[in-house]
């Protein structure tokens, strides 16, 4: 948690706002996007978002990366572990799979997912996201950190009912946002119709 407050201090001493566009307070559960992802410093507005929601947010890393020593820096940034022997063995059927049975074990839970899948350019986002939000039943959250405008937060609710236009939306809210490293950033080219 110290890492956290002190991504936030930074955030803040550097001039940035966190911000919150017509989020209902009552939404505790949800799949958080977090792009741009251009950059390791998307670190500190990721962090400072997720303390800024005030609610209970996490992001999956290999299990791995969990063990002793790394776990004291991990799990109290909101780390959680997935086993990927257990999918490869068949116990759980997929990643996306495992990523929503998270929303059954875990009360008032928020999953910050970053779609782009790299810090690469890439154009063809991973869209884990839309059907982990589908099987748990719970909405998207656009989640945004514009460097250009120094501000970072979460801008919009969309509750997964048709995947083209839905994406079609999720490429709109993206494509005003300035990325870190601009050149780096690309919205999907297979969902995005300027």
């Amino acid at each position: 948690m110290l890492i956290k407050w002190l991504c936030y201090l930074y955030f803040k001493l550097t001039g940035w706002e966190y911000v919150e566009y017509n989020i209902p307070k009552d939404l505790r559960s949800f799949v958080m996007l977090g792009a741009p992802h251009t950059s390791n410093w998307d670190f500190i507005p990721a962090m400072s978002v997720a303390l800024g929601t005030k609610r209970n947010a996490h992001f999956v890393i290999k299990s791995e990366w969990l063990k002793f020593p790394l776990n004291l820096i991990f799990k109290p940034l909101g780390a959680i572990g997935v086993d990927r022997k257990s999918i490869q063995t068949g116990k759980v059927k997929s990643t996306t799979d495992a990523m929503a049975d998270l929303f059954k074990t875990h009360k008032d839970f928020v999953l910050m997912i970053a779609p782009e899948g790299t810090r690469s350019a890439n154009d063809q986002w991973k869209t884990g996201f839309y059907y982990i939000a589908q099987k748990a039943g719970v909405p998207l959250v656009l989640g945004f950190d514009d460097w250009k405008e120094k501000k970072a937060g979460l801008g919009k609710v969309i509750y997964p009912t048709n995947f083209e236009k839905d994406m079609q939306e999720i490429m709109d809210f993206y494509k005003n946002i300035h990325a870190k490293v601009p050149e780096k950033f690309k919205l999907d080219k297979n969902h995005y119709k300027p």
